[in-house]
């Protein structure tokens, strides 16, 4: 076959010049894409780059002191089953292309039933056995109800969030343990819970989170945030020979572990004695704080607060940012400042009379003006010891009549009026008013100040202080003068390796002359540890105590006469008077008819000093016994047995206990006091009696008395404690 060239060369240039065409083209697309367009496709790189997904990092730990946890993060889950996952569906599409209805495949439907059906009774009573809220017939109802009804959403446990564990069993039952998750339709949420391993102790100190959100709250949560959350990491997805892999683009960097000061035991001592007061009382709130002299260490920090089921919870942290007149633990501070300033002496007397005094048209009275009609003349020592409205306040007046500003910056500069400048927000600083004069020698109008104003200042009124700030002054005191900022956190683990400690800081080397100290030192030994302080029941006859009480009215919205009195009744000091370790405030709100920061809010103090100072206590018994001498436990009768183990485990010799004698005559009703529950028990029901018990401990009262006559089917109760 002969081929016309003409024709060839003419296809040729057709398949070239297209050939070029579509280079132009290609080109001109791109510089439009690149010119032109170039926003538009900017847009759509920027929301390729948001699909990588964003890796959470684990957030650091709050430990005790110790190295106990006491806040940490572990993942909860929740899980849910779509009963039509996997299924076809037919939509019905109208003219305007609304979707008019929807058909599943019933043949798929029915398989669907059949696959659940036959695994019911394996899944009901494996969801049973793991999460024994409901019972399988339970979870029968409640699943069967989801798969008829078609649900989409339906959840598997309801009400319920799962542990790890929890989580992992589940996974292993029937249809729940499919590799496909579209083909079991099962969603699952996975959530990061905060745990506190501890419950509700220094809870609000801790802090909270936003639920399930990574998002901090309150207290150490809030405050130290950016080194508990950590950095988050990058990842995306790509596809690799037909399957997509996650690529890590950026690890995530774990949060840092933070290390409190609080110590478990000591904020358990102090929760518990705060609350069996507050119970006695029937209060609205109390706060303890307990800290380290020598650098700030808050040990404990407690917040109750009673809610409308009579209980009492930690709702909101008082401690830092409750601002409350003091009341009579302020008289320190003005007392203080006379005698720093040169003003007052010791050995000044002051006549408080009958009780009551007139000051500037308003009534002052000193508490037992009614009762035993006033003081009388007493020297300074005696003016705090006695806790004398009337003594503080005409000595103020004397000194600082004229000069009301002197005493509001003598009040600053020893420290009671100073920001700690702590790291928690909504932390209060103390509101002291100073009254600033205008042209013509006067007061301002705007500063509220009038003839009254000084008296009741110097007193503990018309001031607003957070008990944090009152406990460090008095911290101070015990310091030698040298104040401290109350510290939370120590450092930051990283690994179980310390990364960075926290080091004490002094807010200021000296809050007054050393005469002044000593003279401060003295009389608050005295308030407690003399027989005519009025806070001798904040003391311990094993070592000295020094503090000051404090009793203060509250006003309640309508005034200090209006409505319901409430009283906030106090005590703040530290021990041992001569080496002090720890100082404490204890601070109670309540409408008893009694008030008294000695007798109630002193007796806190005194147990949780008494405890705390226990735990410190370590004595050798061999450093104190001679070659002679033998040490034997007392021991009650009840299970010999338990005698014999504990005896012989402590390696002291004993004999046969069998026929040991009990303690009183069998037919009459034994004293139980002093036993454990089980042994009091014991005791009683052997002898025929029921026994009913209330509380936990050791039995303190028991309601027959003992030595009655014995008559068996009688019921005894015992209280523990």
């Amino acid at each position: 076959m002969k081929f016309d060239k003409k024709y060839i060369t003419g296809r040729f240039s057709a398949i070239v010049i297209g050939a070029l065409l579509v280079c132009v083209l290609i080109i001109w697309k791109a510089l439009y894409t690149a010119t032109v367009d170039r926003d538009k496709w900017m847009q759509v790189a920027a929301i390729s780059v948001s699909d990588t997904m964003v890796m959470k990092p684990i957030r650091g730990n709050i430990l005790s002191a110790d190295g106990q946890l006491m806040a940490s993060s572990l993942p909860d889950y929740k899980l849910y089953i779509d009963f039509l996952s996997g299924i076809d569906r037919k939509d019905s599409i109208d003219s305007n292309g609304k979707r008019v209805s929807r058909t599943y495949d019933a043949k798929q439907l029915e398989e669907k039933d059949s696959v659940w059906m036959s695994s019911m009774d394996t899944i009901c009573s494996g969801l049973a056995r793991i999460c024994p809220r409901y019972t399988q017939e339970e979870y029968r109802a409640h699943l069967t109800k989801g798969l008829k009804e078609r649900k989409r959403y339906w959840e598997v446990c309801p009400h319920m969030v799962l542990n790890y564990i929890q989580y992992n069993d589940i996974m292993k039952l029937p249809i729940f343990n499919y590799k496909n998750r579209y083909r079991s339709g099962l969603t699952i949420v996975e959530r990061n819970n905060r745990n506190k391993p501890f419950g509700s102790l220094a809870k609000r100190t801790l802090g909270e989170m936003f639920g399930a959100k990574d998002s901090a709250r309150s207290g150490l949560e809030l405050a130290y945030d950016s080194l508990l959350r950590g950095v988050p990491g990058k990842k995306h997805h790509k596809k690799v020979l037909s399957k997509y892999l996650d690529i890590i683009d950026q690890e995530p960097v774990d949060g840092y572990d933070l290390v409190s000061t609080i110590d478990v035991g000591m904020q358990d001592i102090c929760e518990s004695a705060l609350r069996q007061k507050l119970q006695e009382l029937d209060a609205t709130m109390g706060v303890v704080v307990l800290m380290e002299v020598k650098t700030g260490d808050v040990k404990a920090i407690v917040n109750l607060q009673r809610y409308d089921d009579g209980n009492y919870y930690e709702a909101r942290n008082y401690a830092l940012a409750s601002l409350m007149e003091p009341g009579s633990t302020f008289k320190t501070a003005s007392i203080m400042v006379g005698i720093d300033d040169g003003y007052i002496k010791v050995t000044d007397w002051v006549e408080t009379g009958n009780g009551v005094c007139n000051m500037y048209g308003a009534l002052m009275k000193d508490h037992n003006w009614a009762t035993r009609g006033g003081y009388g003349t007493i020297d300074v020592p005696h003016v705090l010891m006695f806790s004398s409205n009337i003594g503080v306040s005409k000595l103020i007046d004397k000194y600082y009549h004229d000069q009301p500003e002197k005493f509001v910056s003598g009040l600053r500069r020893i420290g009671i009026g100073t920001p700690l400048g702590l790291p928690f927000d909504g932390a209060a600083d103390p509101r002291i008013r100073m009254p600033h004069k205008d042209r013509r020698g006067g007061y301002k109008q705007s500063d509220n100040w009038s003839a009254t104003a000084l008296p009741w200042m110097s007193i503990g009124y018309e001031t607003q202080i957070p008990p944090i700030s009152t406990v460090a002054f008095y911290n101070a005191i015990a310091n030698n003068g040298k104040m401290v900022r109350p510290r939370f956190v120590k450092g930051i683990e990283k690994n179980g390796e310390l990364v960075e400690e926290f080091p004490v800081e002094v807010i200021k080397n000296s809050i007054c002359k050393r005469s002044t100290l000593k003279d401060i030192q003295t009389i608050l030994q005295r308030v407690v540890c003399d027989k005519e302080g009025l806070g001798k029941k904040a003391g311990n006859p094993y070592f000295h105590v020094s503090g000051k009480t404090g009793t203060a009215q509250v006003s309640n919205g309508s005034g200090y006469k209006g409505g319901k009195n409430e009283h906030l009744v106090s005590f703040c000091g530290y021990y041992p008077s001569e080496d002090p370790k720890y100082s404490c405030i204890v601070a109670i709100r309540h409408s008893y008819y009694v008030a008294s920061g000695g007798g109630q809010a002193g007796v806190v103090f005194s147990k949780i000093a008494q405890r705390v100072y226990s735990k410190n206590v370590t004595t050798n018994l061999k450093l104190a016994q001679d070659s002679t001498a033998i040490f034997v436990p007392d021991v009650k009768a009840s299970y010999n047995k338990d005698y014999k183990n504990v005896l012989t485990s402590l390696g002291i010799k004993h004999g046969n206990m069998e026929n040991a004698p009990t303690t009183n005559d069998v037919m009459e009703v034994p004293d139980v006091r002093g036993l454990g529950a089980r042994d009091a028990v014991y005791e009683l029901a052997s002898r025929g009696l029921k026994v009913r018990s209330r509380g936990c401990g050791v039995v303190t009262k028991q309601s027959i008395t003992a030595g009655a006559k014995l008559e068996p089917g009688q019921t005894i109760l015992i209280e523990l404690n």
